[in-house]
């Protein structure tokens, strides 16, 4: 039972640092393409711990975070321009 609540506490851990870092950027397009590389590398970093699999992770923490980097407004998170700029 502890190994399980082990799992919980870091996949919550890596999805709430995945979500606030998931809106950089200015355009909508800009704040999904940078949402969907963090989700990816957090999803990854949680397949991996949890064992889901690094590929079903990285697959499910990019498009969680593209969605979320598309669905919010400059205004809501604003951490600079993207690097591509």
């Amino acid at each position: 039972m502890n190994f399980l609540m082990n799992k919980i506490s870091a996949v919550s851990v890596m999805a709430v640092l995945g979500m606030g870092l998931a809106a950089c950027g200015s355009s909508t397009g800009d704040r999904a393409l940078s949402g969907g590389g963090i989700g990816a590398g957090v999803g990854a970093a949680t397949g991996a711990v949890t064992g889901m699999g690094v590929g079903t992770g990285a697959a499910l923490g990019g498009a969680a975070g593209a969605a979320t980097g598309a669905l919010t407004d400059e205004d809501d998170v604003d951490l600079g321009k993207p690097v591509w700029d």
